[in-house]
Order: structure tokens, then C-alpha cells, then sequence
């Protein structure tokens, strides 16, 4: 049930608004900033399809890796205590000819 602003909302208020396209048109940083404050989506009525405006928590890169246990063959301890300092130089410049410029 359309109300006098052009929106319905299902479910008494608890639910989706739904807005014809010119609604959204006439109000559309309102309409936005109304879903980012309240959480609540919009859904826009457009040539017979029901488009959704929704508010997403933004995640971290982190958030997005793919668990891998079994990347590491044996111990992940043994790389804590793993001793590079026989093969360890500081690196001091482009004149500085290591095994590793080779």
C-alpha cells in the first residue's frame, strides 16, 4: 500500500521502502543517506523489476583470504627459530654485489 510520500513499506515499517524510480529521482541523497542511517533497504519499482539500495560493512583485506592449512609442509615452529644469519647481509646500495645480484 502506496502512502502520500510515493513509498510503501511491508511488513508495518519493518520491512524493505519501496519507491517508484521518479521518487528516488526527486530524493536521492535522502533516500541514500536514510538506508545508511536506519540499515533499512530501498527497493526501486523499474519497468516491472524491483531494484535493491542496500547498506554493506566494508571488510578488510584480511577478511577476503581463503584459508589454506595445509600450505606449510612440517612444523610452522621450526620457521619461528629458522636462522638466516650465515646468509644474511644488509643490503647497502646499488654497488653492494651480493649472491643474490648474480
Amino acid at each position: 500500500m502506496k502512502n502520500a510520500r510515493g513509498t510503501t513499506s511491508p511488513g508495518g515499517g519493518q520491512g524493505p521502502r519501496r519507491l517508484t524510480a521518479s521518487r528516488l529521482r526527486q530524493d536521492v541523497y535522502r533516500i541514500l543517506d536514510e538506508v545508511l542511517q536506519t540499515g533499512v533497504p530501498a527497493e526501486i519499482e523499474r519497468k516491472g523489476k524491483v531494484l535493491k539500495i542496500v547498506a554493506v560493512e566494508a571488510r578488510g583485506r584480511l577478511a577476503s583470504l581463503e584459508t589454506r592449512p595445509d600450505l606449510i609442509v612440517g612444523d610452522p615452529e621450526e620457521l619461528v627459530h629458522l636462522d638466516w644469519s650465515p646468509e644474511w647481509r644488509p643490503f647497502l646500495g646499488p654497488e653492494d654485489e651480493g649472491p643474490a645480484s648474480r
